[in-house]
């Protein structure tokens, strides 16, 4: 049974409402975040909500969530398509990760269209706005799958 879930946030995401909201959208970090956290709270689960415009903060709070054999849901931004320290943390962690993106990669610039996160990942979310989060939740709280 799941008791917590960590919501990793990479490069950007601190804007979210402001950056580009034709892409986007308009809702903020800060209101994804409080709707996760209410849906955790109503389901008994605690939330580990973070966002690092830090590689290297990434690849430490992958870590220790598997450490504690929780699950992960990543949106990493711009390092989806670069990192293999994200790519290797994750393989490393040995805990379920999904994936999440905002907007639909394959939809966009070519260089979007490769993630290094996908291989690794419990799986993949992309494409539903600010709803990728809630719908990644709802994912992993109705898998429980080891």
């Amino acid at each position: 049974m799941i008791t917590a879930v960590h919501v990793l946030n990479g490069p950007n995401l601190n804007l979210l409402g402001l950056r580009e909201p034709e892409i986007y959208g308009h809702e903020t970090l800060a209101g994804i975040e409080a709707r996760l956290a209410a849906v955790c709270k109503a389901r008994g689960v605690e939330l580990h909500f973070r966002q690092s415009n830090h590689e290297g903060e990434l690849v430490t709070w992958i870590q220790d969530a598997g450490l504690a054999g929780e699950p992960v849901i990543l949106n990493a931004g711009g390092y989806s398509h670069t990192s293999i320290a994200i790519h290797d943390a994750i393989k490393g962690a040995r805990t379920r990760v999904i994936e999440v993106h905002l907007s639909n990669i394959h939809a966009r610039e070519s260089f979007r269209h490769i993630s290094l996160i996908s291989p690794v990942a419990y799986g993949v979310i992309l494409g539903f706005g600010a709803a990728s989060y809630d719908l990644a939740l709802e994912a992993l709280l109705s898998a429980q799958v080891d």
